[in-house]
C-alpha cells in the first residue's frame, strides 16, 4: 500500500512544486485584490489547498490522456502510468477523489462560487485533449490555470468586477510565456508523435512570441493595478517581474532544451514577485 500511495504522489507531481506555484500565484492575486487585503485564513486555507488539489487531478488526468504519447517523449517516459506501474482506471480514480475533494472545500461558499467551480472543472478536464487539435492549446490551460480569480472575487464579494477579468487576461498571456518555453522542450518529440503546442504553431518566431506575451502580461496586469487602486509597492512588483523575464529572455534564445526548462521554472519569481507587490501595497499603503 505504502509503495501504491507512493506512486500516486509521483503521478500528481507532488516533488515537482513549480506546477501548484504557477496555479497558487494567480489565485493568490484574485484574493488579496478582491479582499483589498489578507482575506482570512478560512478563505486563505480554501484557496491554497484547493489550488494544489486541483493541480494535482490535473496531472493525473493528463497522464490519462497522454498515457500513449507519454513513452516517446524523453521528459516523460518514466511517469508511472506510462510505465506501466499503475493502471489507467487508477489514475481517473486519483483525479476523481481529488476534485471532489477539492470540491468539499468550497461547499460552504456561495452558489456563484459553486457555478464556477463546475466550469473550472470542465476546463481542467478536457484541456489535456485540446493537444490533439486546437494549435495553441496554452491558451486553454491559460484559462483553466486563471480561473481561481474569479472564484476569489466570487467568494469575497459576491461578484466578479473588471479587474478579475484584467488579472484574468495578464494570467493567460503569463501562461502563454511560461508554457511555450515549457513545450520549446518536448518539441521534437511532440512533432514526432503529432502533439499540437504552441512552440510548434509559433516556429522561428518561438522566442519572440514568448516575450510578446510577457510584456501584455505586465502591460495587463498594470492595468488591472491601476483599476484596483494599487500603487508604487506593486509597480515596484510589475519592475521585478520585468527583470525576471530579461533573465527569461536570455535562457531561451538559444532554444536550448534545459535552458528553456530552467526559464520555465524561473517562472515562479515571476508570480512571487507580482505577489510580494500587491501584498506588501495592501499592507504598507
Amino acid at each position: 500500500m505504502s509503495s501504491r500511495i507512493l506512486l500516486y504522489l509521483r503521478l500528481i507531481r507532488i516533488d515537482k512544486p513549480i506546477g501548484y506555484m504557477l496555479l497558487m500565484w494567480p489565485t493568490l492575486w484574485g484574493l488579496w485584490v478582491a479582499a483589498g487585503g489578507w482575506p482570512g485564513w478560512p478563505l486563505f486555507l480554501i484557496f491554497t489547498a484547493g489550488s494544489v488539489l486541483m493541480h494535482s487531478a490535473g496531472c493525473a488526468i493528463n497522464d490519462f490522456a497522454d498515457r500513449d504519447f507519454d513513452r516517446f517523449v524523453k521528459r516523460t517516459k518514466d511517469r508511472p502510468l506510462t510505465a506501466g506501474e499503475i493502471a489507467p482506471w487508477e489514475a481517473v480514480m486519483v483525479a476523481v477523489v481529488l476534485s471532489l475533494l477539492s470540491f468539499l472545500l468550497i461547499l460552504r461558499l456561495n452558489a456563484l462560487v459553486l457555478q464556477l467551480a463546475v466550469v473550472a472543472l470542465v476546463l481542467a478536464g478536457t484541456y489535456p485533449w485540446f493537444k490533439r487539435f486546437f494549435v495553441v492549446p496554452q491558451a486553454w490551460l491559460g484559462i483553466a490555470f486563471g480561473f481561481g480569480i474569479p472564484m476569489a472575487f466570487a467568494a469575497v464579494r459576491g461578484e466578479i468586477p473588471m479587474t478579475a477579468w484584467y488579472l484574468m487576461l495578464g494570467n493567460l498571456f503569463w501562461t502563454l510565456a511560461y508554457d511555450t518555453e515549457y513545450a520549446m522542450v518536448d518539441r521534437d518529440d511532440d512533432l514526432k508523435v503529432g502533439i499540437r503546442t504552441s512552440a510548434i504553431t509559433f516556429g522561428q518566431y518561438d522566442v519572440f512570441a514568448v516575450m510578446l506575451c510577457y510584456a501584455l502580461m505586465l502591460l495587463v496586469l498594470f492595468v488591472a493595478g491601476l483599476d484596483a487602486g494599487l500603487g508604487g509597492w506593486f509597480v515596484a512588483g510589475l519592475v521585478a517581474a520585468a527583470i525576471c523575464v530579461v533573465f527569461q529572455y536570455r535562457l531561451i534564445r538559444t532554444r536550448e532544451r534545459m535552458k528553456c526548462f530552467l526559464a520555465f521554472r524561473g517562472n515562479n519569481l515571476i508570480g512571487l514577485s507580482l505577489f510580494a507587490g500587491i501584498l506588501l501595497d495592501y499592507t504598507l499603503h
